[in-house]
């Protein structure tokens, strides 16, 4: 008898979640996405390895108008965070200024002065990429290895950020679902849950160009961005957003991209798609299982407009984490090349 394997497979439909029972949700998906030994037992990058220097070669030949367009929000004090998990906004202090060169307090000869500065911020405080040592599943780290082996004070001594200092270089993708959705504001309101079908039916509105395969980088702008830029940062930070649904990470694993990033402080949809406590149940899928790397609070409202104008949604995408030996997270400053 032939097994229909699809039936087997967790349900797409946010319908279908138990609401009261978080843990079981995110275990039959967890088992179902895994990606444990794919790549080898010693693999550090996980999906990255999808991009591969045809994907690049490729993407290279996206660029036809020569626009460059930062997909960064600022690093400044100015910015989204208020504390949680001690996590502040980038604090710039300047060790010598233009004051200290006229005043001639430097100690340089001929007259000449110079200014130098430092900044001290958490990797994750504004646009930044989540590493594979960020997130772990019941004690377990991507591909299968004991968080405490991973991670320790030392930082993450297997699967550190980098390890893909060299590697976040491809096809972009960005998928306007706030515009597809909500077209008069192309802003989605707050805890809407994206779902798979709704991923799909971007594509199919935004066209060919948003084709979404092997080694891609997705970009999902929801429009909360926008809406903190115009209304200020308010809960922007760790408060309730639109998102990805649990019931995408089925469509996040068959499609085989290589990362995916989001306009969003969290990534997926908050308050999350229960009524027991829960917490980022889509990050303890796809990070420590399917070894996905996700990048948030990207700003994409600009790139939005250019695709929207030139009618294509796939570009050159890069986005390398500084080399911050150990690191689980790094900050970015990724650009889109048109």
């Amino acid at each position: 008898m032939t097994v229909d394997r699809s039936a087997l497979e967790p349900s797409e439909d946010p319908g279908d979640l138990d609401r009261q029972d978080p843990e079981a949700e995110i275990g039959l998906r967890a088992e179902a996405y895994r990606n444990w030994g794919r790549w080898g037992e010693d693999d550090a990058i996980g999906t990255l390895n999808f991009i591969d220097d045809d994907k690049r070669a490729a993407a290279a030949g996206l660029v036809t108008r020569g626009r460059v367009i930062s997909l960064a929000q600022s690093f400044d004090t100015d910015g989204p965070q208020k504390g949680w998990r001690r996590r502040i906004n980038p604090i710039h202090t300047m060790t010598d200024t233009g004051t200290d060169a006229e005043r001639g307090t430097q100690g340089f000869p001929h007259g000449i002065g110079g200014a130098d500065d430092y900044i001290t911020m958490p990797l994750q405080c504004s646009t930044q990429w989540d590493g594979l040592g960020h997130i772990f599943d019941h004690g377990n780290a991507w591909n299968g290895r004991r968080a405490g082996d991973v991670v320790t004070s030392e930082g993450d001594l297997v699967t550190g950020i980098e390890h893909a200092r060299d590697v976040i270089v491809s096809r972009g993708v960005l998928l306007d679902l706030g515009r597809h959705l909500s077209p008069d504001t192309g802003e989605l309101p707050d805890g809407y849950a994206i779902t798979t079908p709704e991923l799909e039916a971007c594509i199919a509105a935004q066209g060919p160009s948003s084709a979404v395969g092997r080694g891609d980088i997705v970009l999902v702008r929801t429009g909360r961005y926008a809406r903190a830029r115009r209304e200020g940062w308010g809960e922007y930070a760790g408060g309730p957003a639109p998102g990805l649904s649990l019931t995408t990470a089925g469509w996040l694993h068959r499609t085989e991209i290589a990362a995916i990033a989001t306009d969003t402080w969290g990534f997926e949809v908050r308050p999350n798609e229960f009524d027991a406590p829960a917490f980022q149940p889509l990050h303890q899928i796809v990070i420590p299982n399917m070894g996905l790397t996700i990048g948030e609070m990207w700003n994409l409202d600009e790139l939005a407009d250019a695709c929207a104008e030139f009618a294509r949604w796939e570009f050159l995408l890069s986005a390398p984490p500084l080399p911050i030996t150990g690191a689980v997270g790094s900050p970015i400053n990724p650009v889109a090349l048109l």
